[in-house]
């Protein structure tokens, strides 16, 4: 029996939820799958999984025995990768996940720049608005935005973003710009929802901060259509900066309420610690987060446009 083999294949087993799921995951035959399994059990003289019709559940041995295949496996992987090369210059192949849209608009622009400095690199984007589990998924690096919880991850903030209020300079010669953030109440507003409705905002920050009730003329569950809804002139939108800020460019909508400033979000770049960090996980990590420093920076230059001095007269 081969121990590594078996343990692969019964983390595969667990990950998946089945030993059908093992197999598809490995290419393997189902057969084989259940016999390594079985071996490994037979080996070890413990039971390490409760087969039912429907899951596998761990035993309490299983679970031990889990953690510390997990443990050795990872070990073997990053010897192998240590053997071939990958620490000694950038090569092999990254994951990095990242939000869809803030992935497609920022992050996807630097990993093509990156891919064509580091030839023997390769670049797996997973965007996704869920977040996934780095160490169940492999990931490498996973750009969070929000405050982080306390974690083992490692995290490098590149800058912040921030919600902001906007609407069509249409809508707002029409109906008048909002004063303070009761005055939405009285506005046509687009909500970001979908199945389930989200009708209160909160405006401003710390002590300032307030939650409004809205009433939306049109709901949607994207940010794009949500944007695309104020420059439409359907109203008065709230949304993240870095989704806005293109419409706020071309002058398709603009902000409101810039008074009330939001608290800032940080936008980070995670990984998990390692002893020995791959050269091309620290080779990306220090080619991005200069650039993405520079993409948030030009968000909120778009967002908050910097006033002409007023004119001196000399005469």
């Amino acid at each position: 029996m081969d121990r590594f083999e078996a343990m692969r294949t019964l983390l595969a087993a667990v990950d998946g939820g089945s030993l059908s799921a093992a197999s598809r995951a490995l290419n393997t035959p189902l057969p084989t799958v259940s016999r390594r399994v079985s071996d490994l059990e037979a080996h070890l003289g413990a039971q390490l999984l409760v087969r039912t019709s429907r899951k596998l559940i761990l035993t309490e041995a299983g679970e031990v025995f889990v953690a510390s295949a997990r443990r050795i496996i990872d070990e073997l992987g990053e010897a192998e990768r240590s053997a071939s090369g990958e620490y000694r210059e950038p090569r092999g192949e990254l994951i990095v996940t990242a939000p869809i849209l803030f992935g497609r608009l920022h992050i996807a622009p630097i990993v093509h720049d990156f891919l064509a400095v580091y030839p023997q690199v390769s670049v797996r984007l997973v965007l996704s608005d869920s977040v996934i589990d780095m160490v169940e998924a492999h990931v490498d690096v996973a750009v969070r935005i929000g405050r982080l919880p306390n974690s083992d991850l490692v995290a490098r903030t590149s800058g912040h973003i921030r919600w902001v209020l906007c609407a069509s300079p249409d809508y707002l010669a029409q109906r008048g710009e909002p004063a303070k953030p009761e005055d939405l109440s009285g506005h046509d507003c687009i909500a970001f929802e979908g199945l389930q409705t989200y009708r209160n905002w909160s405006v401003g920050s710390g002590s300032s901060a307030r939650t409004v009730q809205i009433r939306p003329r049109f709901s949607v569950n994207t940010a794009a259509a949500v944007v695309e809804g104020a420059a439409a002139g359907l109203g008065i939108a709230r949304v993240l900066s870095y989704q806005a800020a293109d419409a706020i460019r071309n002058g398709r909508v603009r902000t409101v309420l810039r008074d009330c400033v939001a608290d800032l979000i940080p936008v980070s770049l995670v990984h998990q610690p390692q002893r020995v960090q791959p050269l091309k996980r620290r080779a990306f990590l220090d080619f991005a987060a200069p650039r993405l420093a520079i993409a948030l920076d030009e968000i909120e230059r778009a967002i908050e446009p910097v006033q002409p001095a007023p004119s001196v007269r000399t005469d």
